[in-house]
């Protein structure tokens, strides 16, 4: 056990450091993930459930000789040696991210009203309070199942009326809508990168919701052993009488499916035409239970995996 949990807490932090993202004790614990091999597959041997618990990885990251030689610790961060500048980085993209939390509030306060949605949760740079100045802002949206055609467009309508949608070049402080689910929390993408994005999603209406979303995609556990909702992600945004009302009436209004059948063969011919959906390496998904829209993939979960592979191999080759 003891050398699974040394290889756990290097992975985890040369994962992070490739993203720029030092580390405090609580999240190693939380977001330790699992050895992998090259395909993202598991280490057979880390499936059962072991207890790594929190006094056992403060242990290893101050006592533990073989984790000295890679890992260093600042105003209680950790991360890997060399890397002291990632702190104040860090401190100042709390800031950042602190200050663009409120355009995404203000937002979804007005979404909530639309009818058939469900939940909405911050997703990217975001969730993890690492957002640069230029950053856009992404949303992961769960909504009525059977209805995911129909809510992207009016939510997709309202957000741009609010002047806060992203598009074409208008990218800074916009709210990307890259992400709707149905409420039943059907996930395509189920890698390493996708269990770090499912586990710092931060809900911001429709907390229970949410939990339903983290129990029906408990695959998230098989890359991260630790992790589990917790109550310290609430929502921040409360459900009301009036938001309930014209959402039902709404609802009422466009019950027929065939307002979605339309919608859903308009937007997947339109999707399809896009040429971002012909990128080499991007990940669309446009089905009834799941839309996504990441042309950009190949540079995001791929190659975070990559560049985590070889840094972890280097590192083990040059102290060997």
């Amino acid at each position: 056990m003891h050398d699974k949990l040394y290889k756990n807490i290097l992975a985890t932090l040369v994962y992070y450091d490739v993203m720029d993202y030092p580390m405090t004790l609580f999240e190693v614990w939380k977001y330790l993930i699992r050895s992998v091999d090259k395909n993202q597959g598991f280490d057979e041997d880390f499936m059962e459930k072991e207890d790594f618990s929190l006094a056992k990885v403060l242990a290893y990251l101050e006592k533990n000789d073989k984790l000295k030689k890679y890992i260093d610790s600042k105003n209680g961060y950790y991360f890997l040696k060399g890397r002291n500048d990632l702190v104040e980085k860090r401190l100042e993209k709390n800031k950042i991210s602190e200050k663009k939390l409120g355009i995404v509030l203000e937002v979804a306060r007005v979404i909530r009203f639309v009818p058939y949605v469900r939940m909405i949760a911050i997703a990217g740079r975001l969730a993890t309070k690492s957002a640069e100045k230029n950053s856009d802002l992404d949303l992961l949206i769960a909504v009525k199942h059977g209805k995911v055609f129909t809510c992207r467009l009016l939510v997709t309508i309202i957000v741009h009326l609010l002047g806060k949608r992203r598009h074409n070049n208008k990218i800074k402080d916009r709210i990307c809508l890259n992400h709707f689910i149905t409420t039943k929390f059907t996930i395509s993408a189920r890698d390493m990168f996708s269990s770090h994005e499912y586990c710092f999603l931060k809900p911001i209406f429709d907390n229970d919701s949410f939990m339903r979303f983290h129990n029906s995609n408990d695959w998230i556990q098989n890359y991260r052993p630790n992790f589990s909702h917790s109550s310290d992600n609430i929502s921040i945004i409360k459900d009301s009488r009036l938001s309930r009302l014209i959402r039902r009436i709404g609802e009422k209004t466009l019950q027929s499916d065939l307002i979605e059948n339309i919608l859903g063969n308009w937007q997947k011919k339109k999707i399809k035409n896009n040429p971002k959906s012909q990128t080499i390496g991007g990940l669309i998904i446009s089905s009834d239970e799941e839309l996504a829209f990441w042309p950009n993939f190949e540079n995001q979960g791929p190659a975070v995996f990559e560049k985590f592979q070889n840094k972890l191999r280097n590192l083990e080759n040059h102290n060997q």
